[in-house]
């Protein structure tokens, strides 16, 4: 089960799964952020905030098949959190990697982090904590007319699509605000952006 909406985060805290206790990423954690574990957390690694979580899918679930697909899956639809998934990606997981990728952008509409270890991944779960308890104190108001495109991940991907440099990634993303969104825009209300060539490539890729 995805046990969705029920968990309270303390800012500056990090809720963790049972199974990441004595891992690298919790001692690499600890004095940096508070982190507390807790059983019961389902498909869910890593608990940010009230509504931001994390997935974690190591060198060793990639090799080991289609597990953690049927895991994200089953946590987009059961879910109402925002789900970042990291990914480890290493020399033996690099042949895997833009198939997750694909599948969590493109399909489930959710961000993917590449890191390189675990060690990295810790460092990358203080920064986005840091970012959110920053973020408490601000103006909700203002918050909101910042476009999307703060996401460096979301414009990367947007750059993958054959004929879409970094100016028409930006037009994409500005006026779809999604990955998903822009996967199924129709040739016509692409071409509105990019005009009628660009449109017909985005729309086969």
């Amino acid at each position: 089960p995805v046990t969705a909406g029920c968990v309270v985060v303390p800012y500056g805290h990090v809720i963790g799964n049972e199974k990441w206790r004595g891992s690298e990423v919790a001692q690499k954690l600890q004095g940096k952020v508070r982190l507390i574990f807790e059983d019961g957390l389902g498909l869910v690694d890593f608990h940010l905030s009230n509504r931001t979580c994390i997935l974690y899918i190591s060198e060793a679930d990639l090799v080991a098949g289609d597990e953690f697909k049927r895991r994200l899956v089953r946590f987009r639809n059961a879910s109402n959190l925002r789900g970042l998934v990291i990914v480890e990606k290493t020399q033996i997981s690099d042949q895997y990697f833009s198939a997750v990728q694909k599948l969590v952008v493109l399909e489930l509409g959710m961000v993917v982090l590449p890191v390189a270890n675990q060690g990295e991944a810790a460092q990358l779960i203080v920064q986005l904590v840091r970012e959110q308890s920053r973020d408490q104190g601000s103006n909700p108001f203002l918050r909101k007319q910042r476009p999307q495109l703060a996401e460096p991940a979301l414009f990367q991907t947007a750059q993958h699509i054959p004929g879409v440099g970094k100016t028409k990634a930006l037009l994409l993303l500005q006026h779809f605000g999604s990955i998903h969104r822009l996967c199924n825009a129709s040739v016509s209300e692409l071409e509105q952006v990019v005009g009628q060539t660009a449109a017909q490539q985005i729309h086969t890729f």
